[in-house]
């Protein structure tokens, strides 16, 4: 059995299905412009916004996470705080941008969100399987998002 597979099964059931349902809009309007031209333009858009949304919550936890650490410095915590706010402005920046432009900040946000999670993970205690799910939902998630912004790129 590989590392992976072993830090994958992990991951509790309901984190791990609801992780993984919320990653299907991301593979679906990446896809979708691939093979329904005609609505290319709103599935691209549709994938635009979720990534904000998303953006948005997956800061959120480092806001909690920030909330219940009880072992890090005040210096530490305050960096959490502002880390924490900076994943939803990078997704509203992106919807203000052309849409090439939006889908590839969105993707930039994603994979700077995955580094700042390592961060966290060295600096205060979380479940084994937070980081292991972190990372295959932002593989998946990067994935439609890459998809989208090739299409897009071929407009």
């Amino acid at each position: 059995m590989s590392p992976l597979y072993k830090s994958l099964v992990l991951i509790p059931a309901w984190p791990r299905y609801l992780g993984l349902a919320g990653v299907i809009p991301f593979l679906l309007f990446g896809v979708l412009p691939w093979f329904q031209n005609y609505h290319a333009i709103i599935s691209l858009y549709a994938l635009l916004a979720y990534g904000a949304v998303i953006l948005s919550f997956i800061g959120a936890l480092h806001w909690a996470f920030a909330m219940m650490a009880s072992t890090i410095s005040e210096s530490r915590r305050n960096s959490m705080y502002l880390w924490s706010v900076i994943p939803a402005l990078i997704g509203w920046i992106s919807l203000l941008l052309p849409l090439r432009i939006g889908l590839l900040i969105s993707l930039l946000g994603f994979a700077l969100h995955c580094v700042m999670d390592v961060k966290l993970v060295r600096a205060i205690q979380l479940p084994a399987w937070y980081l292991p799910l972190r990372f295959m939902l932002t593989m998946l998630a990067s994935l439609g998002i890459l998809s989208g912004q090739i299409y897009a790129l071929t407009m």
